[in-house]
C-alpha cells in the first residue's frame, strides 16, 4: 500500500472518530431560558410568616367569643386533625360546630410564650401555653358543663396552600401541675389549639 494513501486513510479515520465523539456530546437546549431555571431558593421572610400565624391564632381564638364559624372555616384545612387534651381526635367539622353553638366559654384566655418555627416557605408551627380562667365546655355526653379552666401547652401546625396559611394539625395537653411563669403574657388572645373540647 502506498504510504501517502495510508496517511490519508489514517487521517480520515481520526477525523471520523473525532466527529463521532463530538456528535455524542450532550447538546445544550437553546429553548430554555437559563434565568428561569435556577436552583437558588428564594429567601424566606420568617418575620412575615410569624406575624401571619400569630394573627391566625388570634382570629381562631376570637371566633369562640363571636361564634364566627366562617373565620374558622377559612383558617382550618379540610383535612385538619385535632387532638384534644382528653385524647379525643376531631377535625374541622367538630371545631366549627363547637364555635358556632357556643359550646365553650371562658372569662379569659391568655396565650403565653408563643413561638413560631418556620420550616420552609410553606410549612411552620406555633407552640406556647394557654391559661383559661372560668372556662366551661358543654359536652352532649355530660349533663353539666365541664370545667376547662387551667393551663395548657399547645402545638398548631400550618401549611401554605393555594397562597394562604391553614392549620393542618393541632394538639393540646393539660399541664397537671403548672408552675408560675416568669415571663409575662405576650399576647392576651385565646389559643384555639388549647381548646380542651
Amino acid at each position: 500500500m502506498n504510504r501517502k494513501l495510508l496517511s490519508v486513510s489514517v487521517a480520515l479515520m481520526v477525523a471520523a472518530l473525532a466527529f463521532a465523539s463530538f456528535g455524542c456530546q450532550p447538546t445544550r437546549d437553546t429553548n430554555i431560558n437559563s434565568t428561569l431555571t435556577t436552583n437558588t431558593p428564594e429567601p424566606i421572610n420568617t418575620a412575615s410568616i410569624e406575624a401571619e400565624l400569630i394573627k391566625l391564632e388570634r382570629d381562631w381564638s376570637g371566633a369562640f367569643k363571636t361564634r364566627d364559624g366562617e373565620t374558622v372555616r377559612r383558617i382550618l384545612a379540610d383535612d385538619l386533625i385535632i387532638t384534644y387534651p382528653d385524647g379525643v381526635v376531631g377535625g374541622k367539622t367538630e371545631e366549627v360546630q363547637s364555635i358556632e353553638t357556643g359550646a365553650m366559654t371562658a372569662d379569659s384566655w391568655e396565650v403565653m410564650d408563643p413561638k413560631v418555627t418556620v420550616l420552609d416557605a410553606d410549612a411552620a408551627f406555633i407552640t406556647g401555653r394557654a391559661i383559661i380562667k372560668n372556662g366551661k365546655y358543654k359536652d352532649a355526653r355530660s349533663p353539666r358543663p365541664i370545667d376547662i379552666s387551667g393551663e395548657y401547652r399547645f402545638l398548631d401546625v400550618y401549611a401554605k396552600r393555594n397562597g394562604k396559611w391553614q392549620a393542618v394539625a393541632s394538639q393540646t395537653t393539660r399541664i397537671a401541675n403548672p408552675v408560675a411563669a416568669a415571663s409575662p403574657a405576650v399576647t392576651p388572645a385565646a389559643s384555639p389549639a388549647a381548646s380542651p373540647k
